[in-house]
C-alpha cells in the first residue's frame, strides 16, 4: 500500500486491528474446541487442558520465529497462514473424533494438531504488526499495544462464544468448520482487497484458488458431519445406538438393549421384557430375549454400566450401607442413571432419597429411554425420589442445612490422574461425613490396587473408620476378556468400624451374602499397607 492518504491509512489501519481482533477470536475457539473434545472423550479434563495449553503456547513461540523469515511478503504470507489455520482448525474436532473412533491415536493426534495451529496462530501477531507498519510508520510501542490490545479483545469475544453460542447452538464439529471460514475469510479479506497490490497476478489468482479451495472443503466437511459422526460412534460402540446425548459432562450414549415399543406411543399397556423389568420386584425379573446385546451405557466414550452385570456394583454399594439405615433418609451424590437409585428403593424402610446430580441430561435419558428406565426399575418416578441438580462438592458445602442421613452414598467416577480428585478428596469425606446421623453409614468407590488404600486414608483422615471389600467382576457377556474384580467399596462409619451385614428388609441382593462380603474384606484388609499411604486432598491429589 504505497503512500495512503491519511484517512486511507485510518481505515487500513482500523481494518488490520478488526483482522487481529476476529483471528484472535478464532484461534481461542480452536484452543478451547481442542480441550473440550479431549474433557468429553477421554474424561480427564485436567490433563487435557494442561496438554493443549501448554503445547499451544510452545508452539505459538515458535510460529512467531518462523514469521520472521516471511516478513518480505506479509500480506500474501498472511493469508496463506489464515488458509492453513482454517482448514486445520476448523477439520480439527472432526480428526480428532475420528482418530478416537478408528485409530485409538487420540493423544498422538491432539498434540500435532496442537501444535501446528499454534504455530499458524503464532505467526500471526509478527505479520499483521509488519502490516501496520507499511501502512504507516510509527513508534513500535504504540503499534503493538494497539494490535495486542485488539487481539486480547478477539481472545475474550472467542472465549464467551465458544461456551455461550457455538456449542450450544452448532455442536463441536459444526461450530469449528464455520470458525474457519471466518478465520479464511478474514485473511482473504486482508490480503485481496486491502493489500491487493502486493501479490502479482498470478499469485492473486491462486489465493484466490486455495481460499475458495478452504471453503469448499469446510462446507462440504459441514455436509457429512452427521454422516461421520454416525460412522465413527457405530465403529467405536461396535453396533447401532440408542440414544446419543451432549451433556455438560460429555457424551452420553446407549447401545444394545431389549427392542421396546413405547406405550405412551401406541395408547396401550407396555408388555415383554421391558414391562417384566418394570414390575416390582428384583431387576432379575428383565429376561431378554438370546441373542439381545446388553444395555451399554456410556459416559466419555467409558463403559459406565453393562446391562446384564451392573447389579454387582450398585449392589455392593448400596446394601451394606443401608443395613440398619434407621428412619430411612438417604442421600445419593450422584447416581444418575438410577441404578443405584433402584437398589435403595428395594428397601422398604427408605421413606426419602436425595439425589444430587451435576448433570441433569443423565436422569433425563434415564426417565426416557424405555429399556435404561426399565434397567432401573423407573426409580425416578418414585414419590420418595427428589432430585437436584449440583455439583456434590460445592452442594455438600454450601447447603448447611440441618438435615441428616441415615445413609450417604457417593455413586461417583472413580479418580484417574487428576481428573474426578476432588470427589476422593479427604475435604470431600469430610463434608460428606458431617450429614450423616447418629449411627449413619458412608459408602464410597475406589479404584482396585494401590488407589484403594489411598481413599482409605482419605477416609481416616475425615474421621471415620472404614471396611474396604471387593467388587465381583463382570461376566463374559459384559467382559469378554474377564478382567477380574470391577473396584471396591468402603463402608465407613463414625467412632467404630462398621460391621459388613446384610439389611433384612430387602430383597436378597443376587450378588452378596453376608459370608461372602466379611469373607472377601478380610482377604483385602490382609493386604492393606502399614501405615496407610498420605490421603489426598483438594491442593495435593494422588
Amino acid at each position: 500500500m504505497p503512500h495512503p492518504t491519511p484517512r486511507r491509512a485510518r481505515l487500513a489501519r482500523l481494518l488490520v486491528l478488526l483482522a487481529a481482533f476476529v483471528c484472535a477470536a478464532c484461534g481461542l475457539v480452536y484452543e478451547l474446541e481442542l480441550v473440550a473434545l479431549g474433557g468429553y472423550l477421554l474424561g480427564d479434563p485436567v490433563t487435557q487442558t494442561s496438554v493443549v495449553l501448554s503445547v499451544m503456547v510452545f508452539a505459538m513461540g515458535l510460529g512467531s520465529l518462523a514469521a520472521k523469515h516471511f516478513t518480505h511478503r506479509p500480506a500474501t504470507s498472511f493469508a496463506l497462514v489464515e488458509c492453513a489455520l482454517a482448514l486445520v482448525g476448523g477439520l480439527s474436532v472432526l480428526s480428532l473424533y475420528s482418530c478416537w473412533a478408528w485409530l485409538g491415536r487420540y493423544q498422538v493426534t491432539l498434540i500435532a494438531l496442537t501444535c501446528l495451529i499454534g504455530m499458524l496462530i503464532g505467526a500471526e501477531i509478527p505479520l499483521l504488526m509488519t502490516l501496520l507498519q507499511r501502512i504507516r510508520r510509527e513508534d513500535a510501542g504504540r503499534a503493538a499495544a494497539d494490535l495486542f490490545a485488539a487481539d486480547y479483545v478477539g481472545a475474550l469475544v472467542g472465549g464467551l462464544a465458544f461456551p455461550f453460542v457455538l456449542l450450544p447452538l452448532l455442536g463441536q464439529a459444526t461450530g469449528a468448520l464455520l470458525t474457519g471460514a471466518v478465520n479464511a475469510v478474514a485473511g482473504a479479506a486482508v490480503v485481496l482487497w486491502l493489500f491487493r497490490e502486493e501479490p502479482g497476478p498470478r499469485s492473486k489468482g491462486l489465493l484466490w484458488t486455495g481460499c475458495g479451495a478452504v471453503l469448499a472443503v469446510l462446507a462440504l466437511a459441514t455436509a457429512c458431519t452427521g454422516a461421520i459422526e454416525r460412522a465413527a460412534r457405530h465403529a467405536f460402540y461396535g453396533g447401532p445406538l440408542r440414544q446419543v446425548v451432549q451433556s455438560r459432562s460429555g457424551e452420553l450414549v446407549l447401545t444394545g438393549g431389549v427392542p421396546f415399543v413405547d406405550a405412551t406411543a401406541t395408547g396401550g399397556a407396555m408388555t415383554g421384557p421391558i414391562a417384566a423389568a418394570a414390575a416390582p420386584g428384583p431387576p432379575t425379573a428383565q429376561l431378554p430375549p438370546p441373542g439381545t446385546p446388553p444395555l451399554r451405557l456410556y459416559l466419555s466414550g467409558r463403559l459406565a454400566a453393562c446391562g446384564q452385570d451392573e447389579y454387582r456394583y450398585h449392589e455392593a454399594l448400596v446394601h451394606p450401607a443401608l443395613a440398619g439405615a434407621g428412619d430411612g433418609r438417604v442421600l445419593l451424590l450422584g447416581g444418575g442413571d438410577g441404578l443405584a437409585l433402584r437398589e435403595v428403593l428395594r428397601h422398604r424402610g427408605v421413606r426419602a432419597v436425595l439425589v444430587v446430580t451435576s448433570d441433569p441430561a443423565l436422569p433425563a435419558l434415564a426417565r426416557r429411554d424405555p429399556a435404561l428406565a426399565a434397567l432401573s426399575g423407573h426409580a425416578f418416578a418414585d414419590p420418595r425420589v427428589h432430585v437436584v441438580t449440583a455439583d456434590p462438592l460445592p452442594w455438600l458445602r454450601e447447603d448447611d442445612g440441618a438435615e441428616r442421613f441415615d445413609a450417604v452414598l457417593a455413586d461417583l467416577p472413580a479418580p484417574e490422574r487428576a481428573a474426578h480428585s476432588e470427589y476422593h478428596a479427604s475435604e470431600f469425606y469430610r463434608l460428606a461425613a458431617a450429614r450423616l446421623a447418629p449411627g449413619g453409614r458412608l459408602a464410597v468407590p475406589a479404584p482396585t490396587g494401590p488407589g484403594l488404600w489411598t481413599v482409605a486414608a482419605g477416609l481416616r483422615a475425615a474421621g471415620l473408620w472404614s471396611v474396604p471389600f471387593p467388587v465381583p467382576g463382570r461376566g463374559p457377556a459384559c467382559d469378554p476378556a474377564g478382567s477380574g474384580d470391577l473396584a471396591a467399596v468402603l463402608l465407613a462409619a463414625h467412632e467404630q468400624r462398621p460391621t459388613l451385614a446384610l439389611a433384612p428388609d430387602a430383597p436378597p441382593p443376587r450378588s452378596l451374602t453376608t459370608a461372602q462380603l466379611t469373607a472377601s474384606a478380610t482377604a483385602l484388609a490382609a493386604e492393606q499397607p502399614t501405615p496407610l499411604p498420605p490421603p489426598s486432598t483438594l491442593l495435593h491429589p494422588r
